[in-house]
């Protein structure tokens, strides 16, 4: 399916494409605040960011170059939820043999539901998780006292993550059952702790997902490291904004290459994930008591 289907792998590459981008976005981020907190021994203000372009570029550049970023972070955040609606959908409409197509649809109708569910569990994602951690660290108080929120966050972040693994088919049952967001976490819930033993396909999901997550690592780390590599290497030739421009084009080059690569992972995900419940929600539901008796009368 996932090779056949040429509108799963758009929805899946547009998604890959986005995520990617946005953790190189927060690499730099982090890595930037590290060397300056931690290295340093510089304590700067949230925007500092912001402030930097400020100083350095006109004032209409730099608010230019400000409301660009925060709009593709926005963008990068909301629309991977929104294509999930699309490959749920369409990987649903492959398995039943139904005619592929609908996939806008799909995704501007399960948008909301499926954002809303990712946010309930929020805390459950690393990459947030480490962002809070930093934030603490950076704008909490200091000595022991850090270590009480510092310890509330790794809770939550193991309460989430199990939450999230329970409510693991909530957004197959949004789309496919059209549940509404809580309805469908009680739905995948009931699925999940129903039939614990149909464990070969939540293995081989958990299998794709640490793959993807361990490729998704190298990536957002080689990406800023060749950008930097080769504007050094070039420098020495080049004047420093011609060097950096071609390092950039390579690294968005690289970006784009592994998010191809990432579209197939993402839609094979999805799609068992989404085979899975579509099989699991024809079996009977085992809270379920049914009188033999009166079925055979």
């Amino acid at each position: 399916m996932t090779k056949k289907e040429k509108q799963l792998r758009r929805w899946g590459f547009s998604s890959a494409l986005l995520e990617t981008l946005l953790n190189i976005k927060l690499l730099i981020y982090q890595s930037w605040f590290f060397y300056l907190y931690v290295i340093r021994g510089e304590t700067i203000s949230f925007f500092a960011m912001e402030e930097l372009f400020l100083k350095y570029m006109p004032a209409s550049a730099a608010w230019t170059l400000i409301i660009i970023i925060f709009s593709m972070v926005a963008i990068e955040l909301v629309f991977p939820h929104f294509a999930k609606g699309a490959i749920i959908g369409l990987a649903a409409k492959s398995h039943t043999k139904q005619e592929v197509k609908g996939g806008l649809i799909l995704a501007l109708y399960n948008c909301v539901p499926i954002f809303i569910v990712h946010e309930l569990f929020v805390l459950g994602g690393i990459s947030t998780v480490i962002t809070i951690g930093s934030l603490m660290i950076r704008y909490g108080p200091g000595g022991d006292f850090l270590l009480l929120p510092l310890g509330l966050l790794g809770f939550f972040w193991v309460f989430s993550s199990i939450l999230q693994f329970f409510a693991a088919f909530a957004e197959e049952a949004i789309v496919i059952h059209k549940h509404g967001p809580f309805a469908a976490i009680g739905k995948s819930m009931k699925l999940i702790i129903s039939h614990l033993g149909h464990i070969v396909f939540l293995l081989i999901l958990l299998f794709v997902i640490s793959l993807r997550i361990i490729i998704n690592i190298v990536m957002i780390l080689l990406v800023p490291g060749v950008v930097i590599g080769v504007g050094l290497l070039l420098a020495k030739f080049f004047s420093p904004v011609v060097s950096y421009t071609i390092g950039s084009i390579i690294g968005f080059i690289l970006t784009i290459i592994a998010s191809y690569f990432f579209a197939y992972l993402t839609v094979f995900r999805q799609t068992v994930w989404t085979i899975t419940y579509l099989e699991l929600s024809q079996l009977k539901d085992l809270d379920i008591i049914s009188d033999d008796a009166e079925e055979n009368v």
